[in-house]
């Protein structure tokens, strides 16, 4: 246990110091959502591939309809279908058209096609509103479609490669994967993308007093909602995460659990046992680990020069070592230390440039100034209003008090100077929501 009172922003540049991003690995488009790209992606074949019709219609030659009119319709004797995905398509000769769906390619010959509602369908009567199905001519239908407008070379054709072209930079390293950007690559052909995989965090909890949710509470016991929204928050971060809920105050117990999680954690998160109580067990369970030979190998526990949050853990352990956090046991000191502290972290094993969450200049909006101790970083939950730029703080202080954090969209920071603010004072507030 280091003496110093460690300031927020250096306990945080001791994390983002340490941490590496993950090594890439080729995944499958499903399984790279979310991940972000370690190689520029170029376009293999172009989209779309073909020119092909953005309309249901005729594909046909202009000069056959120049000068349609209503009263005066072109006639034009239909040679057959083109579907979507049509192979061996027809010729359009003079005087001819085919039947084309949207998205179906223009067959050699048409040079435009006019909408289906230019024309008869096909009927011998007035304009058609929709195309009939394939194969189902109506009476007196004589294979000939009358056409009453005229149309412009290209008109109502997606030409080939007029959304991407091959050889085009599809996406950018750095890129991270949404669903756009999965669609994009499955568009041009792309069944896999080298990325940086999703970091694999496992949660602990700790605390003999603690029972799983849906169990009945005993004497003295309260829910683990801890790991529950840890758990949550590293997967909102991008991570995949696993709970392993409530371990007991043994600290053999809790060192065995940590050594058997290694092999699928990525990132180690534990919360409670990490301040100065008789049964501390975190802190005794890990104050040993860690080879003795590698320099900044094993746990630190601090204090920090904040609220919530002064009792933090951070160091690496086994084999591998793998980045360990120790957080508060107290539900809203661990989120707070997750979203300072846990989610740069996440973000940086991702191989993310922008780790923290975005901050705001807001107006307090309050009844009364808000008091701050001296020398402390004070982080208040609040509930930020874009539209004038304000904000307003949710709950008290307390530590304990999760039902604010519920209703919370971001906390306020007060910094280590100030120990009060006035209501219309300007705070920064980091964005949580």
């Amino acid at each position: 246990m280091s003496s110093t009172i460690w300031s927020v922003d250096d306990h945080l540049e001791d994390i983002l110091g340490t941490i590496r991003p993950l090594d890439p690995i080729e995944l499958q488009l499903p399984d790279a959502q979310g991940c972000v790209l370690v190689e520029d992606v170029t376009v293999a074949v172009a989209l779309p591939p073909f020119d092909n019709s953005s309309m249901d219609g005729y594909a046909v030659r202009t000069a056959d309809v120049a000068g349609a009119t209503e009263e005066f319709p072109a006639v034009l004797t239909v040679i057959g279908d083109v579907a979507a995905g049509s192979g061996g398509l027809p010729t359009v000769g003079p005087g001819q058209a085919a039947r084309i769906m949207t998205g179906a390619p223009l067959p050699p010959g048409a040079e435009a096609v006019v909408p289906v509602e230019w024309t008869d369908g096909g009927t011998g009567g007035g304009a058609a509103t929709t195309m009939r199905p394939a194969g189902e001519a109506p009476e007196g239908a004589s294979g000939e479609v009358r056409v009453h407008r005229p149309v412009e070379a290209r008109a109502h054709v997606r030409a080939r490669g007029s959304d991407v072209q091959a050889g085009d930079l599809a996406l950018e390293a750095g890129t991270v994967l949404g669903p756009p950007q999965i669609g994009l690559l499955a568009a041009i052909g792309r069944g896999t993308v080298r990325v940086r995989p999703r970091p694999r965090v496992v949660v602990l909890s700790t605390g003999s007093e603690l029972v799983q949710p849906g169990e009945e509470l005993g004497e003295g016991q309260i829910y683990d909602s801890n790991s529950f929204a840890l758990c949550a928050a590293a997967r909102d971060a991008g991570a995949l995460s696993y709970r392993v809920g409530a371990v007991t105050d043994d600290a053999d117990t809790l060192r065995a659990t940590i050594e058997d999680q290694l092999i699928r954690a990525d990132l180690l998160v534990t919360t409670g046992g990490v301040s100065v109580g008789a049964y501390d067990v975190v802190k005794e369970a890990l104050s040993s680990v860690g080879d003795e030979d590698v320099p900044g190998s094993g746990i630190d526990f601090r204090k920090l020069a904040m609220q919530p949050g002064k009792p933090q853990g951070f160091g690496s352990i086994g084999p591998e070592h793998t980045p360990l956090l120790a957080l508060p046991g107290n539900p809203v000191s661990s989120y707070v230390s997750f979203e300072l502290f846990v989610r740069p972290a996440i973000r940086a094993l991702m191989g993310l440039e922008d780790v923290r969450r975005p901050t705001v200049r807001a107006v307090l909006k309050a009844d009364k100034p808000l008091s701050s101790p001296s020398g402390k970083r004070q982080f208040l939950r609040g509930a930020y209003d874009p539209e004038p730029g304000s904000v307003t703080p949710v709950g008290g202080s307390g530590s304990h008090l999760i039902a604010a954090l519920a209703h919370a969209d971001c906390l306020i920071v007060v910094p280590e100077a100030d120990t009060s603010v006035e209501p219309g004072a300007e705070v920064e507030v980091v964005l949580i929501g």
